[in-house]
């Protein structure tokens, strides 16, 4: 089971800043040495006092492996995790995290965009750390309604290629003009909003740029786990435990599996990668959003929060 092969190990949290309104930064140091080596665009989970697990992207350095950063956005009508982290006193004790894991990589490229609404500049953090470092062409917009949500913007770069932009000041930017205006050879990364992220696909779809596009979701609209909510009846296999269960046609796979077996959650709906599980027999049916088309067309993992099966019999690593 490919989320299950890393064991969560402790780190002590160092060090909390108020990065904009609303945004907390933690930061994590090991016992001793450095901490496992990571790319551009990697998440970590990270396990909170009260047991429940949470995704956030790396934003250090990634060539500085003595720490690891993170950023939260704080919202109050979340699932619980990011205000838990605000108003809990981390510092000084010590948490769980497992990883890094990489579903967002920076791809060898002559050229990149980078777009980023609000807390969706974590992940960019780390490639334009990366891009100014090996000195790759880049443009990157980072907007967000207000300046004093936009979190680490004392620490990009300055320059016509960094584009920051308030909203509640200028209106919404030109994400078609500046999606046209972009090189066959260009790279698009695009993190932020579900809206932003609709509005960015659609562009490129119509700019005939999909295959150059890559997103990563914080959130979801919930069609994923509708969608997975229903279909054909099939079997699935625990080979670990060797059940045997049926899913049937108005029942999600973990609906069904959670009670015979520990599966790790979080979001639930296909987009943060927890509960990715390595697939030994059959056809997945995916709904997520994090594999591509050449990993969903293998069939060697599935999100099985949001998985079903397109074959009768479906055994699972679990």
């Amino acid at each position: 089971m490919t989320g299950e092969d890393q064991d969560f190990f402790e780190v002590t949290v160092s060090k909390a800043t108020l990065e904009a309104e609303g945004v907390i930064s933690l930061e994590m140091v090991p016992d001793r040495g450095l901490l496992p080596a990571y790319e551009p665009g990697s998440h970590l989970d990270i396990e909170l006092p009260s047991g429940l697990v949470r995704q956030y992207s790396l934003c250090s350095p990634p060539s500085d492996l003595s720490f690891y950063r993170i950023a939260v956005l704080l919202e109050p009508e979340g699932r619980g995790g990011s205000q838990e982290i605000h108003e809990t006193a981390l510092v000084g004790k010590r948490v769980r995290i497992r990883g890094p894991r990489n579903h967002f990589p920076l791809e060898p490229s002559p050229r990149y965009l980078f777009i980023a609404g609000g807390i969706g500049i974590t992940p960019m953090l780390a490639m334009v750390i990366r891009a100014e470092r090996e000195k790759s062409p880049y443009e990157l917009v980072y907007f967000g309604r207000r300046l004093e949500s936009l979190a680490f913007r004392k620490k990009l770069a300055t320059g016509p290629h960094v584009k920051v932009l308030v909203t509640g000041d200028t209106g919404r930017p030109d994400l078609a003009g500046i999606i046209n205006g972009v090189t066959d050879d260009t790279l698009i990364y695009a993190c932020g909003p579900i809206e932003m992220l609709k509005d960015v696909e659609d562009f490129c779809e119509q700019a005939g740029r999909t295959p150059q596009l890559r997103t990563e979701r914080f959130t979801s609209d919930g069609e994923a786990a509708a969608e997975a909510a229903s279909g054909d009846s099939f079997e699935v296999v625990l080979q670990r435990s060797g059940a045997v269960l049926t899913v049937g046609p108005d029942q999600g796979l973990l609906e069904v599996i959670r009670d015979h077996c520990e599966v790790m959650t979080s979001c639930e709906d296909g987009y943060c990668g927890t509960c990715e599980t390595t697939v030994l027999e059959g056809v997945p049916e995916h709904h997520d959003t994090i594999l591509n088309e050449k990993e969903r067309a293998a069939g060697r993992t599935m999100m099985v929060c949001v998985g079903r099966s397109k074959t009768p019999r479906l055994v699972l690593d679990l």
